[in-house]
């Protein structure tokens, strides 16, 4: 999202979701005031909204699916992504996984914020699911602070199959301190990103970050 829609959002929407829907925001001040990587757990698509929240007015964007939706639905779903200036990504295909990564790369190195579920997709019962490697791939490409971040309400705001969002003030979003892992990413510069030692990595910082989103997500009440 560009900065005069991300001041849009910050100075006319983010009061209404706030009214509305935000109950508690604890630990503000952790965000970064240089850039990062925005990792959260994916309840919702009301998870954009809520992440958002925390990053406006700044550039920001968001890495988002386009195999699901066709139809209406698809026309729509592109429309929006146009909008926020979405890096798409098609999770079945390889091509399209190493292109969304290298867009999201070179969209860090130019300073901007990066919105990423690691779990990959929603739950389906509102509770925290294993995480997937992307987050911890980019890491090792920019090595941008990652931001652990937990939500809880939106699985009841908007459930899988919701086209609106329900009017209820329960969100209550949890951020961690930014995770960085400067030994691993020294280790990976000279490894091969299909190797096995890679794939450990990646493993090792995924499952530290899933950890910590699950920290915060059992702190909140």
């Amino acid at each position: 999202m560009n900065k005069i829609s991300s001041w849009f959002c910050y100075l006319f929407l983010k009061p209404i979701v706030k009214l509305i829907w935000i109950k508690e925001v604890r630990g503000i001040e952790n965000i970064p005031k240089s850039n990062f990587i925005l990792a959260s757990n994916h309840q919702s698509h009301w998870d954009q909204v809520t992440n958002a929240y925390l990053c406006v007015p700044r550039k920001f964007t968001y890495l988002g699916q386009i195999d699901k939706y066709t139809g209406f639905e698809g026309f729509l779903r592109n429309f929006l992504y146009k909008l926020a200036e979405v890096i798409p990504v098609h999770r079945y295909d390889e091509e399209s996984k190493k292109r969304a990564i290298k867009e999201c790369v070179e969209r860090l190195k130019k300073g901007e914020i990066l919105i990423m579920y690691p779990e990959g997709t929603r739950s389906k019962d509102g509770e925290i699911q294993e995480g997937k490697p992307g987050v911890a791939k980019i890491y090792l490409q920019t090595k941008v602070p990652i931001l652990p971040v937990a939500i809880k309400g939106n699985f009841n705001i908007m459930p899988i199959g919701s086209v609106f969002p329900k009017f209820k003030k329960i969100v209550k979003i949890n951020v961690g301190k930014p995770l960085e892992f400067p030994q691993e990413f020294e280790m990976a510069q000279n490894l091969d990103c299909q190797s096995e030692e890679y794939k450990k990595i990646c493993q090792k910082i995924t499952q530290r970050v899933m950890e910590e989103i699950k920290r915060l997500f059992r702190e909140i009440d």
